[in-house]
């Protein structure tokens, strides 16, 4: 070997060295993946799908109204954003400062979608059984130069009057074009009605869905429709001529969004199923234990019963959180029509989708009340957590912001366009399962990023844990929290340039080393234990920790040799070896069977020690994980069991004919056993059971004497057999089947 090739070798040594020690010894807790992270708290902190952690956008509570569910939201020019609400339905009016004015108290149950035209007048739909209303704001207050009045004058009535009444059940979303003309999505016949300027309106197209459930305009005027039942996906020229663009795998399409390329995002939530659509929810006057009160006019309906023929969906009257079940997804049609899927998930309800400044679709879910923004397939990022159960709609805020509303709690909130100045992120809580000491942390990251750990000995840090510790991650980064079973990491995320951001932590630590644990340990006379393939990554492969998961162990019958079988596990998964002893009834020293064993059995042949009572005893050590002199060791031994391989003796056998009959007479004798059993066979017959004189088989000497008929020569008359040879052969078993056998003849008279 060259001096070069002598060097890398050595190289290689030494990085591989802290490697091999890290394995056995030093153990490390690491958080990078999504799954991983998404277990912690975060706080103005953003979740990676390809993992780690980054600011996310500033988001800020707006205004709580005493709404329970807003459904829809829209925004004025001037930055004010008009919020349908229900129970108890309300338009609510908010300013950009957060001030909040009622303008609306419909009859109805709730306030299901609105939509505000160029000069401030609001057109809102109700359900069930609603209409669509036209809301006008008091004079000076609309769009333009004078629109600041209505915030002097908060007490000014809105006008209110019906608009369109569609004679329908539901009427479940709104869509306003440049001309104009007010679109309405309805249930029960999934139409679509158009309502002109003037006010004469017309069906525009009728599916044959039970339910359209959402509208979006593209940028040539026609309209984009979404249904409930089969999930489709319209586009419907300004003519009426529909198209289906997309069946969707999902039964509803719960969310609309275009961009500016011409690609068609939806939202589709739901299981398909053959049946019908359920029946709606049982709405109907009195009290309730537990009633969600519709105040103002037509007050005292209380929801008192949900009555679905199958499970609610979002077709019946609509209740997030009751929802569709099987998760929902995100497909995005090209403008040559080709769709694709773009997210997935298996707890998340998409009820809203819609674009920040920089281009990236947001969705609005529930029942977690995340936000996700969704950069690619399969790649998103979870962006925030509303303080409510479900995100149920956007809309464009001043500033290049967005608004977001939310159901359970009825909240408007206002998302930034740009990251929030700090965002705080607490892991999850890791068990160490042993007592443990606390090394140093490994952080790959960017930017101004703070890191701190604290630890504890119950499973929640609220009860008595240590307080939080800095970790240094300039100097040494040693985390200087006291030994303990359980441990926490917290980071804090501050803005900066380059943006921070948090790839991976990795925390090491030293599990005190405790003794393995003997479960039992079981011996089988008659069984051989079969030796197990080896695998590639198993332990003795490796020198890896155990893994928890243990194949069986497959035997066979062998009467001459004695199997071991052991449980026993270590709590620190260390790799153990073992050796195994014997001690016979009466003996003060244990001998060796067979050290440095790493399978947990061992057969031996019975023979190898002379019949007796016998202990075995098994040692275990964690020696191949620890350095010299720190291992630790446990011991069990078995149950007292018999070994026998000698066979009795046949003793003082004879055999002589007296009137007619065969007198058999032996003895049958044993050394440590009882005798189990005699037989005997006179001229190669079958064999025959004979009991003992005292017919007991229960002492280690039996006695017998018995009498059988004498065999006929063939073609000689019955009880003539003695003018022949005869032989006899008797044969007797201990209680371990060992056998013994003797014969003798009787000569010819």
């Amino acid at each position: 070997m060259d001096a070069r090739l002598r060097k890398i070798s050595a190289l290689f040594w030494v990085l591989l060295s802290p490697l091999l020690a890290l394995a056995e010894g030093t153990r490390t807790w690491e958080q990078s993946k999504f799954d991983d992270l998404n277990k912690g708290t975060a706080q103005g902190v953003a979740l990676r799908s390809a993992g780690g952690l980054d600011l996310a956008p500033a988001f800020k509570a707006l205004s709580t109204t005493p709404s329970a569910y807003i459904w829809a939201i829209a925004a004025d020019p001037q930055g004010n954003v008009y919020a349908a609400a229900g129970a108890p339905a309300r338009i609510y009016r908010i300013t950009p400062e957060g001030q909040s004015t009622t303008i609306f108290e419909p009859q109805e149950l709730q306030v299901q979608s609105l939509v505000v035209d160029k000069n401030g007048v609001l057109y809102a739909a109700t359900n069930p059984d609603g209409k669509v209303y036209k809301i006008e704001p008091p004079a000076g207050a609309g769009a333009g130069k004078n629109a600041q009045a209505s915030k002097t004058s908060p007490a000014v009535p809105w006008s209110s009057s019906v608009y369109f009444d569609p004679a329908t059940k539901y009427i479940w979303d709104l869509a306003l074009d440049d001309a104009g003309n007010l679109y309405v999505a309805t249930g029960d016949h999934g139409e679509i009605f158009r309502v002109a300027p003037s006010g004469a309106h017309s069906v525009f197209f009728t599916s044959d869905e039970a339910h359209i459930r959402v509208l979006a305009l593209d940028s040539k005027g026609n309209l984009i429709a979404g249904s409930d039942g089969s999930g489709l996906v319209y586009r419907i020229s300004p003519d009426g001529k529909a198209f289906v663009l997309y069946s969707a795998p999902k039964k509803e399409i719960t969310a609309l969004a275009l961009d500016a390329a011409g690609n068609i995002y939806a939202a589709g939530v739901g299981e398909k199923h053959p049946a019908g659509p359920a029946a709606p929810f049982t709405i109907t006057p009195g009290t309730s234990s537990t009633p969600s009160h519709a105040s103002g006019p037509g007050s005292g309906i209380v929801i008192t019963s949900v009555t679905p023929a199958a499970p609610v969906t979002m077709s019946n009257f609509p209740a997030p959180g009751t929802g569709a079940t099987g998760g929902s997804e995100i497909y995005r049609i090209a403008p040559d029509g080709s769709p694709v899927r773009l997210w997935t998930s298996h707890e998340d309800l998409v009820y809203a989708l819609a674009f920040d400044e920089h281009g990236r679709l947001l969705a609005g879910t529930g029942n977690r009340g995340h936000i996700f923004a969704i950069s690619g397939q399969e790649e998103f990022i979870d962006l925030l957590k509303a303080s409510a159960t479900q995100v149920t709609a956007f809309s464009k805020a001043p500033g290049g912001g967005l608004y977001a509303s939310t159901g359970n709690l009825g909240k408007v909130f206002l998302l930034g366009p740009a990251p929030d100045s700090e965002g705080t992120y607490e892991s999850d809580v890791f068990d160490a399962h042993i007592f443990s000491r606390w090394g140093r942390a490994e952080f790959r990251g960017e930017g101004h990023v703070e890191l701190f750990a604290r630890s504890g000995n119950v499973d929640n840090p609220d009860r008595n844990w240590s307080a939080w510790e800095a970790v240094d991650l300039d100097r040494d980064a040693e985390i200087k929290v006291p030994s303990a079973r359980f441990i926490q990491w917290k980071t804090v995320l501050h803005s900066g340039n380059p943006a921070p951001r948090v790839d991976r932590v990795t925390l090491n630590y030293l599990a005190k080393n405790v003794a393995p644990d003997f479960d039992e340990v079981t011996v089988q006379e008659g069984v051989r234990y079969q030796p197990l393939p080896k695998q590639a990554g198993s332990d003795s492969e490796t020198g890896g920790s155990q893994t928890h998961y243990e194949m069986p162990v497959p035997a066979v019958h062998d009467r001459d040799s004695i199997g071991v079988k052991w449980a026993v596990h270590d709590d620190n998964d260390d790799q153990m070896v073992y050796s195994v002893y014997y001690r016979g009834e009466g003996d003060g020293r244990w001998l060796l069977l067979k050290d440095n064993l790493a399978d947990k059995f061992y057969s031996f042949d019975a023979s190898l020690v002379p019949d007796g009572v016998y202990t075995v005893k098994v040692v275990a050590s964690d020696a191949p994980s620890h350095s010299p002199g720190e291992a630790l060791t446990s011991e069990k031994e078995s149950e007292g069991f018999e070994v026998d391989t000698t066979p009795p003796r046949i003793e003082s056998l004879s055999a002589s004919v007296e009137g007619g009959q065969i007198h058999v007479a032996f003895r049958a004798v044993d050394s440590f056993s009882p005798v189990a059993r005699a037989q005997y066979s006179v001229d190669a017959a079958d064999w025959q059971f004979v009991a003992p004189v005292d017919q007991l088989s229960d002492a280690k000497t039996e006695t017998y004497d018995f009498r059988i008929p004498l065999p006929s020569a063939p073609g000689a008359k019955s009880g003539t057999g003695g003018e022949i040879e005869h032989v006899v052969v008797v044969r007797a078993y201990d209680r371990y089947e060992n056998m013994a056998s003797a014969k003798t003849v009787i000569a010819p008279k």
